[in-house]
């Protein structure tokens, strides 16, 4: 398969500008690409980190002259759309392009994906990113890539700006198993963080206090350092939601199903975040898990939504 390297002063393309794509894309036009932009609110394309970059109206105005895109959509169906609904990217992508998929979705519709942009020369890997909304701004997200070899190390330059490490796990949906795998870590972190905050509250311990000491120990966790203060204040802006992270726990409880695995914890955790977004905070931080528990009875609760 034919084509080039990704490096600065190559035209790319960016479809999704959420909490995460926003911050990857104002990235890249620092590191010297030429960007073209779209996303379906089209408001965050005024940003002033994208300052010099094209709007376009639609995926098929974004990747005209491009020579890579990169998606950061919230599901399976929004990269479908994207890609091959009505105004989609595919017709006006160059044969030689390469698709990076930086999505969380199923490794099926990624393989599938791949397949059938394949069938007109264009590359495609699944490279789907860890690290939160801090990791997206600071360029210092992991990042989880499937994929022919090939396409990854003509992508690594663009990889090397919105990520601090980058691993290459094998073929097309490899990234998204091990996606999943991380999800699943995070939902285990999250609701044990949830319920060791619950525990002190109830016990009127200094919780500031215990967490600081608690950080430096077998107990530090991600999750304990950056969202234990959301649990103490009860108040959880957006920093990855929790409407989405349910979905990823789909994805992997789906992989452990054809698997014939159970996975018990992350079964809990699934049903306790159906249970908030039934309550209507599916657009809230994740960390929103804190909400499963009864109520520091000492103070009344309050959300920002």
């Amino acid at each position: 398969m034919t084509g080039c390297d990704l490096t600065p002063q190559t035209r790319l393309a960016c479809i999704g500008l959420g909490a995460l794509g926003l911050p990857m894309a104002v990235n890249l036009q620092a590191a010297g690409y030429p960007l073209q932009v779209h996303t379906r609110s089209r408001l965050a394309e005024s940003d002033p980190g994208l300052n010099g970059a094209f709007a376009a109206e639609s995926p098929v105005e974004v990747v005209r002259r491009c020579r890579g895109l990169l998606l950061c959509v919230s599901d399976d169906a929004a990269v479908q759309t994207v890609l091959w609904g009505d105004q989609g990217a595919v017709p006006a992508l160059e044969p030689g392009s390469l698709v990076i998929d930086c999505s969380t979705i199923s490794p099926s519709t990624s393989r599938a994906m791949a397949q059938r942009l394949a069938e007109r020369d264009i590359a495609y890997i699944d490279a789907p990113v860890t690290g939160g909304t801090e990791g997206a701004k600071a360029g210092t997200l992991t990042v989880l890539c499937g994929g022919e070899t090939s396409a990854v190390e003509r992508a690594r330059p663009v990889l090397e700006v919105i990520g601090g490490s980058i691993h290459h796990f094998g073929d097309v949906g490899s990234g998204q198993q091990v996606k999943a795998i991380n999800q699943v870590l995070v939902a285990g972190s999250y609701a044990a963080v949830a319920e060791a905050i619950a525990l002190g509250e109830h016990l009127q311990l200094p919780m500031e206090q215990v967490v600081d000491a608690l950080c430096q120990g077998a107990a530090g966790s991600w999750a304990l350092q950056h969202r234990s203060q959301t649990m103490l204040n009860d108040d959880y802006p957006l920093g990855f939601k929790l409407a989405l992270h349910h979905k990823d726990l789909g994805i992997a409880l789906d992989a452990a199903l054809q698997t014939g695995l159970k996975l018990p914890i992350t079964e809990a955790v699934h049903n306790q975040e159906q249970a908030l977004m039934d309550a209507g905070l599916g657009n809230v931080d994740v960390s929103a898990l804190r909400r499963s528990l009864p109520a520091n009875p000492h103070r009344s609760r309050h959300i920002r939504d």
